[in-house]
């Protein structure tokens, strides 16, 4: 393999910048922000909507539970002086036994939750990647990004990648 003396390589650079310079004018670059869209969108507010009706008889049971194990706790911690040893020893492994049932529950709930809210937000996004790229081609951009550590406004395409999802139906 041989090395460019150091004259060459910076030659080479220049002139790969010089060109890159020339066709960056043409190059589109856009960016689409998927947390607004996530948060923002018809669909995603919809999405939320069906996990909140979906899962809110179990969230109450859940609730409903927690509060009916804390007040046995508060009963049992008001009532412990009084008990005898073999009693006090019943009702903790009760208690101990109503914990563990509860947070199996929660859990599982969560765990649910979870897999139906990423099916949801997954079907959100592959809609919107379809207005991304319907937008990108209509506008004759070559490149959308998704995710950047800094980009400056006038790139951003969000509201109207935001826009047009809410139109379709």
């Amino acid at each position: 393999m041989k090395f460019l003396p150091r004259q060459g390589l910076a030659f080479l650079l220049g002139a790969l910048a010089l060109g890159a310079q020339v066709h960056a004018e043409d190059f589109r670059v856009g960016f689409v922000n998927t947390d607004r869209i996530f948060r923002e969108a018809n669909t995603a507010k919809a999405a939320q909507v069906k996990l909140e009706q979906e899962f809110a008889r179990r969230e109450k049971e859940l609730n409903e539970l927690g509060a009916a194990l804390k007040a046995a706790s508060d009963k049992f911690e008001r009532e412990a002086p009084a008990l005898s040893e073999g009693q006090r020893g019943t009702r903790q492994k009760g208690l101990i036994d109503q914990d563990r049932e509860f947070q199996r529950k929660r859990r599982e709930f969560q765990e649910d939750l979870n897999a139906r809210k990423n099916e949801e937000l997954q079907t959100v996004l592959d809609r919107a990647n379809r207005v991304v790229k319907q937008v990108a081609e209509q506008e004759k951009y070559d490149l959308i990004l998704q995710e950047a550590v800094y980009i400056n406004p006038k790139h951003d395409i969000t509201d109207k990648v935001i826009k047009a999802l809410n139109s379709v139906r």
